[in-house]
Formats: C-alpha cells, sequence, structure tokens
C-alpha cells in the first residue's frame, strides 16, 4: 500500500476536529475531535443514534459538516479515494446484476476517470485484491449468491483496488454467523500488515474490547476513546447509554453484562 503523493507522513492517517453536524436542528455529531495513526484498528461503539454512521460519512466526503475539519495525513480530503466507506450491507440492492469483479473494478472508478475502460493494470488490482480476501473463485458470481461473509469480502477486495488506505466499514459483523465473523476479524489482520487504517461502527463491545487497539464510545460527543480496559468501565458506558440497560458486577468493578430486554430493536450489545 503507497501512502498517495500529497500525504504528509508525518501527520496523522485521519484527524478530526470540532466536527459538528446537525440534521433539521437536531444535533447528530458535537464536537467531535480525534485522530488516529496508520495501521491502527478502531472499534466505535456507542447506542443506536449516536453518531456512528454520520461520522463515517463525513470523514469519507459523503456528508458536509457544518463546521470542523478533516485532514488525511496533513491535506484536505478534496477527493476521497484514499478513504473507503463500506455501508452496511442492509443499504445494499443485493438484487443489482452486477458480479462480484464488476463491484470489486469498481474502485478503480477514480483511477480511470470519465469514459475510461480498464487497462490491464486495473484488472490485476482486482485480482489481487479478490485473492487478497481470499473470494478470487467467486470473481464470475452475481452479487445476490453471495453470503453474508462473501459480501463483506467483496467490499473490502473494492476498497483494496481502490487503493484505499483509511477504511470505515459501517456494522460489518452485524447479522453473520461466528465462523464468518472470525474471518472477517482475521482479515483485519491482513489489512494491518499493508497498513491500512480501519474503523469498524460495531455493537459488539466484546469483540471491540477483544479485537481493537482503541476503542471510541460515541454518543453524539466522543465519551471516551483510548485502550477498551480505559474505556469500557461502568461510568462511561452509563454516560453513554444513559437506562438503556442494566449493570450488573460481578464482583469486579469493570466486570460487566448489558441486558439486551432492555435496547431498542437492532440494538444488542455485550460485555463479558
Amino acid at each position: 500500500m503507497y501512502p498517495h503523493s500529497n500525504h504528509q507522513t508525518d501527520k496523522p492517517i485521519l484527524d478530526v476536529r470540532s466536527v459538528s453536524v446537525r440534521y433539521n436542528g437536531r444535533v447528530a455529531l458535537d464536537d467531535v475531535t480525534f485522530h488516529l495513526h496508520v495501521g491502527e484498528r478502531i472499534a466505535v461503539v456507542g447506542p443506536n443514534g449516536a453518531g456512528k454512521s454520520t461520522l463515517f460519512k463525513v470523514v469519507s466526503g459523503v456528508l458536509q459538516s457544518q463546521s470542523g475539519e478533516v485532514t488525511i495525513s496533513g491535506s484536505q480530503p478534496t477527493v476521497h479515494s484514499c478513504i473507503a466507506y463500506i455501508p452496511q450491507r442492509s443499504q445494499v440492492d443485493w438484487n443489482f446484476p452486477v458480479s462480484v469483479a464488476d463491484v470489486v473494478m469498481m474502485g478503480r472508478s477514480a483511477k480511470l476517470g470519465p469514459l475510461n475502460w480498464p487497462k490491464k493494470r486495473d484488472w490485476d488490482f482486482v485480482n489481487h485484491a479478490l485473492e487478497t480476501v481470499e473470494i478470487g473463485n467467486l470473481s464470475k458470481r452475481q452479487i445476490s449468491q453471495l453470503s453474508g461473509g462473501q459480501q463483506q469480502r467483496m467490499f473490502i477486495a473494492r476498497a483494496l483496488a481502490q487503493e484505499a488506505e483509511l477504511m470505515l466499514m459501517d456494522e460489518p459483523l452485524t447479522g453473520l454467523d461466528t465462523p464468518a465473523q472470525e474471518g472477517l476479524l482475521d482479515l483485519l489482520d491482513t489489512l494491518r500488515e499493508q497498513k491500512v487504517t480501519v474503523m469498524v461502527a460495531t455493537h459488539d463491545l466484546e469483540q471491540a474490547a477483544k479485537h481493537f487497539d482503541r476503542i471510541m464510545l460515541l454518543n453524539k460527543k466522543i465519551v471516551a476513546f483510548g485502550d477498551p480496559q480505559s474505556v469500557l468501565h461502568s461510568d462511561n458506558l452509563l454516560s453513554a447509554y444513559g437506562g438503556r440497560f442494566r449493570i450488573i458486577v460481578d464482583g469486579h468493578e469493570d466486570l460487566l453484562t448489558l441486558d439486551d430486554s432492555c435496547c431498542d430493536e437492532g440494538e444488542h450489545d455485550h460485555v463479558h
């Protein structure tokens, strides 16, 4: 993975400063400030409506913030080809008549320019990306024929073909069985080896604690951001989630179980 020519290697790969977003007068993000280093793996957690998807859309350039600044390796991301936003699978029309290879080639669109056809070099990127995520044998398959885990691998391959240095994954593990989840988490190790920085929005606090370098606890503001042990503390969780769950203390101050029964539908968080 080679850095883009306008990147300053001595700057954070992502620097977000005082970003605020409002929808119809309602606060979605409020004065969010943080920075990431190359190759880090960050979990973004918080209740439904906390602003996780909004944050990803601002960073990737899909959404404009009302205030604040986002820089990528010291540069304004006017062209976002170095950032890949991987949406929730529920937001994708899986019946669209395209193959896996077609979707991955979409990652090359910024490199191709308008009205230019893919060249051998572009197909080499696509094939290498598919092999990296271990679905090279599925390149001609229609996307609706993929399993949930294979669909996520396809999107990661598209990001690799794009030569993305920062990947933003919006709940990629939701709805996958345990083997598929473990396979994707293993794939994150491969991305780290390639110096790709990854932010993953997730509702699973146990996975966040086990598999990520740092955790961002978000509820419109950043409640806490740091190593899992310091972030997943009862005071921080109460501040972020309010009365949405019961804390059960099993003899240890930080050993928490979140009661699913009190949460909104689709909102299931676990800490053991």
